[in-house]
């Protein structure tokens, strides 16, 4: 399945490792040159930037969405395709996940982390059901994928929910999956499973 928009999470830090860095600009390249528009956070630095600039140095579309309070401080990406700008961090996070035909999260902190496990949680109650891939960059999220297998262990998450995201090793992987993972069945969401 041809997916036409892919929305990125991943971290602002300027001091991420290259590694990260790299496979960040790498994905946004990818996500170019497959004809797909890039959608993101619209910061200048990190990852953030990477992924930006990876898709527009391959002559491909950013679109960033950033709250006005990160405009005001000097967070925007000046040389985006298109910037839309928000009043709430929410409404940045409700805009991104009903632009996006499927998300990758790349490696970051406490704001990415927000972030996927609260698109993961809309996909949990049906009221998401496009792909969720994790770019699991240098194993970068071996300890939250252990975390989340305990959560399912021990009876907080129903099993079957760890069907609702695919985890990508390599930049090249993650795009794969983006086009052929297939859309969540809600019929399988917690409102319908009733646990």
């Amino acid at each position: 399945m041809e997916r036409k928009t892919v929305v990125v999470y991943g971290a602002s830090s300027a001091d991420a490792e290259k590694v990260f860095v790299d496979a960040a600009f790498e994905l946004g390249g990818l996500i170019a040159r497959s004809g797909k528009r890039l959608v993101s956070g619209a910061g200048s630095t990190g990852l953030m930037a990477a992924v930006e600039n990876g898709a527009l140095d391959a002559g491909g579309i950013s679109i960033g969405i950033i709250p006005q309070f990160m405009v005001d401080n000097g967070w925007l990406h000046e040389g985006l395709t298109e910037v839309i700008i928000t009043p709430t961090m929410h409404e940045r996070k409700n805009r991104m996940a009903q632009m996006a035909d499927a998300v990758v999260a790349l490696p970051g902190g406490t704001g990415t982390f927000e972030e996927l496990f609260e698109i993961i949680t809309w996909k949990m109650l049906g009221l998401f059901v496009k792909p969720i891939i994790i770019l699991n960059t240098d194993n970068y999220y071996d300890p939250l994928l252990d975390m989340l297998d305990r959560t399912a262990q021990r009876h907080f998450m129903n099993p079957v929910f760890k069907k609702l995201w695919a985890v990508a090793k390599t930049p090249e992987e993650a795009i794969e999956l983006v086009d052929t993972l297939p859309d969540w069945n809600d019929t399988t969401s917690k409102i319908n499973t009733n646990k």
